[in-house]
């Protein structure tokens, strides 16, 4: 993705969610394909709410508990942004105030 990284401050907040509890608000305009910002937190063996999974460079699944503002993402079956790794992306334009949101994966394929 290729716009410039800026301070995930100015381009993400956490606030009251609609979808449920707390969410992820874009600050301001993120474009298509635009670096949101980076999971932050550390690694863990235990699944939990602000647990997220990736697979690392030899092909292992880790576990991150999340400590910043992304820990509050909420689930949609039409997501706007998606990890690469630890670093979250815009699947599409994201206006200032909207939710931030991921796909959890395919046992949530059908909950919205």
């Amino acid at each position: 993705m290729n716009e410039p990284r800026m301070p995930r401050l100015e381009r993400v907040e956490a606030r009251v969610s609609p979808i449920h509890g707390r969410g992820v608000f874009a600050g301001r305009r993120v474009r298509r394909g635009g670096y949101v910002g980076t999971f932050e937190g550390r690694p863990t063996r235990r699944d939990g709410m602000y647990v997220l999974w990736v697979i690392d460079e030899d092909d292992h699944e880790v576990g991150v508990e999340g400590k910043n503002e992304l820990r509050f993402l909420n689930h949609s079956s039409e997501p706007n942004a998606e990890f690469v790794g630890l670093e979250l992306y815009a699947l599409r334009n994201i206006q200032p105030g909207c939710e931030v949101t991921i796909h959890y994966g395919d046992e949530w394929r059908d909950v919205d």
